[in-house]
C-alpha cells in the first residue's frame, strides 16, 4: 500500500486502459524495479510517447514527460545531456518505439545512451486505431490489414543489438516477478538498455484475432515463453513458434553522456 501511495498518482485513477490490458501489470513492475533499486525519488524521470502504454506517465508520481508520438526518446536524450545525474525511463509502445520513433530509436542505440527504454509490445496500435505495426507478427490482422500482415515483424531486440545497445531483455505480463527483475538489472546498466515488454492487448488485438479474453491471451504468452537459458540447451525445432525470455544480451561499451562531459570538462580544463 505504501509503494502505491508514494509512486502512483492516486487522484488520476482509475486508469483508462481497457479490461484486461497488460499495460497496468508492466507499469506495476516498474514501480517495484525502481523499489528494488532503490532510487531517490526526485532523481527518477518517467518518459512516454503517444499511445496506450504512454500513459502509465500520467499516473506515475516521478517527474514526469508525456510527449509527441515516436519523440519520447528524442526529448529523453536532451534530458540526460542537460542532467546525467538523472535516471530516466522511457515508456513505449511498439508502434510508437519501432514505427514512428524507430529513426531515434535506433540512433539511441548507436549513442549508447544511458536510458532505460521500456517498450510494451501488445503488437498493434491500441489507442490509435488498431493498425498494424513492424512488431505485429505475419499473419495477424489489423484494421489496416484485414486479410492478416504480410511484412515481417522486426526482432526487436536484435535490431536494437545491430544498432549499438548494450543491454537486451524480453519478459511479459504473464510472468511480472521476472519482468521487475529484468527492468531493475536494464536500470543497473549503464548504456541504451531496452526491455520490451510483451502485453496483452484483448480488445484491438485478441478480438479481431480470435485469440480469446485477456486470462487466454497470458496463459498463452506463458506457455510460449522459453528462458534463453533453457533455449540453449534445446533443439531448433522445439523452439519453433516459442518466444525467448530474459537477458539476450549485456555488454560493456562507453556511453555517450559521460563521454560527452569528460570531453567538454577536458576541453575547458
Amino acid at each position: 500500500m505504501q509503494l502505491t501511495q508514494d509512486f502512483l498518482r492516486t487522484k488520476k485513477l482509475p486508469h483508462i486502459w481497457c479490461p484486461g490490458c497488460g499495460n497496468g501489470i508492466v507499469t506495476a513492475a516498474l514501480v517495484r524495479a525502481i523499489e528494488r533499486a532503490g532510487y531517490d525519488q526526485r532523481e527518477v524521470v518517467i518518459v512516454s510517447g503517444i499511445g496506450c502504454s504512454s500513459r502509465a506517465a500520467g499516473y506515475l508520481n516521478f517527474n514526469t514527460l508525456h510527449t509527441t508520438h515516436g519523440r519520447a526518446l528524442a526529448f529523453a536524450t536532451g534530458l540526460k545531456m542537460a542532467r546525467p545525474e538523472l535516471t530516466l525511463f522511457v515508456i513505449m509502445g511498439d508502434g510508437d518505439c519501432s514505427a514512428i520513433g524507430g529513426n531515434h530509436f535506433i540512433h539511441s542505440a548507436r549513442r549508447n545512451i544511458d536510458l532505460n527504454a521500456i517498450v510494451v509490445n501488445n503488437h498493434i496500435y491500441g489507442m490509435t486505431g488498431g493498425q498494424h505495426s513492424p512488431l505485429t507478427p505475419t499473419g495477424m490482422k489489423a484494421t489496416t490489414a484485414p486479410g492478416g500482415t504480410l511484412e515481417r515483424a522486426f526482432d526487436l531486440l536484435e535490431l536494437a543489438k545491430g544498432a549499438g545497445a548494450t543491454f537486451g531483455a524480453r519478459g511479459n505480463a504473464a510472468q511480472p516477478r521476472q519482468l521487475e527483475q529484468l527492468i531493475t538489472r536494464a536500470a543497473k546498466h549503464k548504456g541504451f538498455s531496452v526491455v520490451e515488454a510483451l502485453s496483452p492487448c484483448p480488445i484491438a488485438y485478441g478480438r479481431r484475432n480470435k485469440l480469446g479474453g485477456a486470462v487466454e491471451m497470458l496463459k498463452g504468452m506463458k506457455e510460449s515463453s522459453v528462458a534463453v537459458e533453457r533455449a540453449a540447451e534445446m533443439d531448433e525445432a522445439d523452439l519453433e513458434g516459442k518466444t525467448l525470455n530474459g537477458v539476450l544480451f549485456s555488454i560493456d561499451a562507453p556511453e555517450f553522456s559521460s563521454e560527452y562531459h569528460r570531453m567538454i570538462k577536458k576541453d575547458h580544463g
